[in-house]
């Protein structure tokens, strides 16, 4: 189980919760909880003053129950159908 020191760590190098979940192999709400001891999932109310000291999230909800990542809308999909589409010898007729 990873540590608070390295999902912070990762927070401060620039990463969001998603990737910091990534590269530790946890979900992103996991991060999440172990980096602010709140879990993403909305159950806790901390009151203003408290999410500011704590480094809470305005919404976690997200976090929780990420939507699943769409590999088609990686650049690298992209290049890839682009290269087939232009390898087809196959005419293409509307």
């Amino acid at each position: 189980m990873p540590t608070k020191t390295q999902v912070k760590a990762l927070l401060s190098a620039g990463s969001d919760y998603r990737e910091a979940g990534r590269r530790l192999g946890i979900s992103p709400g996991l991060a999440y909880l172990i980096a602010t001891g709140s879990p993403a999932d909305g159950s806790d109310a901390p009151s203003p003053d408290e999410r500011r000291e704590r480094g809470l999230l305005p919404s976690s909800q997200e976090l929780s129950n990420p939507a699943p990542e769409n590999p088609t809308a990686r650049d690298t999909v992209r290049r890839w159908v682009a290269e087939r589409v232009r390898a087809d010898s196959q005419p293409h007729r509307v």
